[in-house]
Formats: structure tokens, sequence, C-alpha cells
């Protein structure tokens, strides 16, 4: 039997990020838990963060991706790279299964287990089973309605819901804003 858990999405748009996250667990066809946390905010709560596959694995991939934020000054691209170089070259982590979405007030970008980092053109990311569904509705809601990234992407989680088996329970979500300079 398979774990199966977890739609994550996040959404960047004029300056503002935000992400949101079902909470449910699968093992099988049985439903383990509905208030998993999947969302973190890092970096002094510039980044926010969000996992979908082996739980462990991917509280291990955000720690390192903190450690990478941390020694760029919290520049998300340039640490995901590094993240990404790292987990593809060491044996260790090269066995984690765990993917990441990860979103700052400027990029949306998913880190991936083969050395991947893509970062979106349009600024909308997901991981998980239900990612497929969440992507499309936010897109569309993007696009034809002038809700915000924290409203769309909570509607997204939702739609997903509907449609996803493996994606239910308790909604989580997080927004930043643009830190202004002084």
């Amino acid at each position: 039997m398979n774990f199966r858990s977890t739609t994550v999405i996040g959404i960047v748009k004029n300056g503002k990020a935000a992400m949101a996250a079902d909470g449910q667990v699968t093992l099988g066809d049985t439903i383990m838990k509905m208030s998993a946390k999947k969302l973190r905010k890092l970096c002094g709560g510039t980044v926010l963060v969000g996992f979908s596959g082996a739980s462990a694995d991917a509280f291990a991939l955000v720690e390192r991706l903190e450690e990478k934020l941390e020694a760029f000054r919290g520049n998300l691209p340039r640490a995901s790279i590094e993240l990404a170089r790292e987990w593809r070259t060491d044996k260790y982590l090269r066995e984690l299964n765990a993917m990441l979405a990860a979103v700052d007030s400027n990029h949306a970008l998913i880190i991936g287990g083969s050395g991947e980092v893509v970062e979106s053109p349009d600024g909308i990311v997901s991981v998980g089973s239900g990612s497929p569904y969440a992507i499309a509705a936010a897109r569309a809601l993007m696009k034809y309605t002038r809700m915000g990234p924290l409203r769309v992407a909570r509607e997204s989680i939702s739609i997903a819901s509907d449609i996803c088996i493996y994606t239910g329970g308790e909604l989580q979500s997080e927004e930043i804003c643009k830190q202004q300079k002084r």
C-alpha cells in the first residue's frame, strides 16, 4: 500500500504570493489524516514552501532549502538551484521521495529530485496528486475573475478536492506581500 497525499498550489501576482494545501493523507483507499500541515514559511516569512511525497523526506528537503536561503540571502531561485544540485549529486538526498513548490513575491518554482528547478511562466505552481486540477482551476480563476492570489489558491484547492480522491481535509493557506523598501 502506498501513502498518497497532497495537493499544494502556489500563486504569484503583482508582488503578492499565496500558497494553499489540503490536509488529507491517504493510505491505499483509507483516509489516515485530515489535518496534515504541508505549508511552511521560511526566510523570515518571505518565502512559502509546500511539499508532496514522503513527509520525512519533504521535511529534510525543506530544512535544506532553508539553509540555502540563509546562505544566499533569501534569493529563492539561487537557493533552489543549489538545493537541486545537491539533491541530484548527494547519494542520501537522491533517495528522497518528495517535491517542493516554493514562492516568494516574485518567483514561483517547483523543485524536483531529479535536479530540476522549474519557474512557472504564469506564476502558478502545484505539486501533488491533485495538481493538474488545481492548476487548471487557478488559471481559469486568474484569467476570468479579479480574485487575489490567496483566494484563487484556496478556491483551486477546493475545486481539486471535488475531483481528486487524494485531495481533501482541512484547507490551509498562507500569503506574503512584497516588502516595501525604505
